[in-house]
């Protein structure tokens, strides 16, 4: 099934911690897809001898299929490149009706690449893009590997060819900055889609005759700047970091805007809405909600951004409230008929949304929707709230 591809480094955190605790850990890729698929390129989990520890491939029959290959690398020490053919098995009930191919990339050892992660996820953090490139090469069994296999053979269990094993090396490669890579591999002939890696915005899979090259792309999460740490804000604010979102919080009411209601937040702003609205860097990966308190509020917040280049800018509030705003901004000339076409109020999508949760659901779902592209289908947001506030 198609969607979009959206970065999530919190499987390279979960190996990270993993590999500081000296839990041995596989990771799981999606390096390619085919047909229908519960998963897109670039769809990692992290599995333990004890199961799923973070991120997924896609969840069902599919993941659990990739937990059992992860199980045995863990256990035998090998690394595997495998194609799982997804089409549906009328004897198996539970089975998913997919009909695709996932081509997953399962590592044994990803805590000797801990370093390379930890450079990746500080980078991230600086918000500074890249993509990690992952070469993969055969490798013959590790003695370990063969002891597992030999008892594997004797239970009548996977054969020597199906767990032949595969020379994982990862390296990260910053939009321009200083590039490392490992020494010793024969990345000639992938020398163009090195050249362009950095600048990747979707993974790439790519085979050669000494090997495969995987490049994952990685850049900081959009940024969700909600103005108002109200009952809106706080459900949007749940809801948006399980989106993949980096979520900023601003009010200026300490007793609304801390870490205790707030616990997803990457940063609190307790200060008024529209001056830290004017000192935010905003850009096309900024996702502005305004749900502040008051009117008055959500009127200086707009004013203070809507001349910005974000990607999302949404302020809560009746069609009557905006139809004011409306002719009050073009009026004090604050900004332009396109600038004010470009705000999505009532803000969220049209699915009749009464409760605060429901709200934060319509929201939620516009912002995947701009985030995707796919904003032009649904058309202008439209909330049913009429005169409730955020706070």
């Amino acid at each position: 099934m198609d969607r979009a591809y959206v970065p999530d480094a919190s499987p390279y955190a979960t190996l990270i911690a993993l590999a500081r605790s000296g839990t041995r850990a596989a990771l799981a890729t999606v390096v390619a897809a085919d047909g229908s698929t519960p998963q897109v390129p670039g769809a990692s989990a992290v599995f333990t001898a004890g199961g799923l520890a973070g991120g997924t491939v896609g969840g069902g029959v599919g993941e659990a299929r990739v937990e059992d290959l992860a199980r045995r690398a863990v256990a035998a020490g090998v690394s595997r490149l495998k194609t799982l053919d997804l089409g549906y098995d009328p004897s198996a009930e539970s089975e998913a009706i997919c009909g695709g191919r996932l081509r997953v990339l399962v590592d044994a050892r990803p805590e000797r690449h801990a370093s390379v992660f930890i450079r990746m996820m500080d980078d991230i953090r600086r918000r500074r893009p890249g993509a990690l490139v992952t070469w993969i090469g055969r490798a013959r069994p590790t003695r370990e590997a063969r002891g597992g296999l030999a008892q594997k053979g004797r239970a009548g269990g996977t054969s020597s060819r199906e767990l032949r094993g595969a020379d994982i090396r990862r390296f990260w490669l910053p939009a321009g900055g200083r590039r490392i890579f490992p020494a010793g591999l024969p990345l000639s002939e992938f020398e163009s889609v090195i050249r362009t890696a950095a600048r990747a915005t979707v993974p790439g899979f790519f085979e050669g005759v000494g090997g495969a090259l995987y490049v994952e792309p990685h850049a900081p999460l959009p940024r969700l700047i909600i103005a108002g740490a109200g009952h809106v804000g706080r459900a949007a604010a749940h809801l948006g970091r399980l989106l993949n979102f980096e979520v900023i919080i601003i009010d200026d009411r300490a007793e609304f805007a801390n870490a205790a209601r707030f616990p997803e937040a990457a940063r609190i702003v307790v200060a008024d809405a529209a001056r830290a609205l004017r000192r935010l860097p905003l850009g096309p990966d900024s996702y502005v909600v305004i749900v502040t308190r008051g009117h008055r509020g959500d009127e200086d917040a707009l004013r203070a951004c809507i001349r910005r280049k974000a990607a999302y800018l949404g302020m809560i509030g009746s069609a009557r409230k905006v139809g004011l705003l409306r002719e009050r901004f073009l009026e004090k000339r604050w900004c332009s008929a396109a600038d004010w076409a470009r705000v999505r109020t009532p803000i969220g999508l049209p699915i009749g949304s009464k409760t605060v949760e429901e709200i934060a659901v319509s929201i939620a779902a516009e912002l995947v929707a701009v985030r995707s592209g796919n904003s032009r289908a649904y058309g202008a947001g439209r909330s049913t709230l009429r005169s409730g506030r955020g706070a």
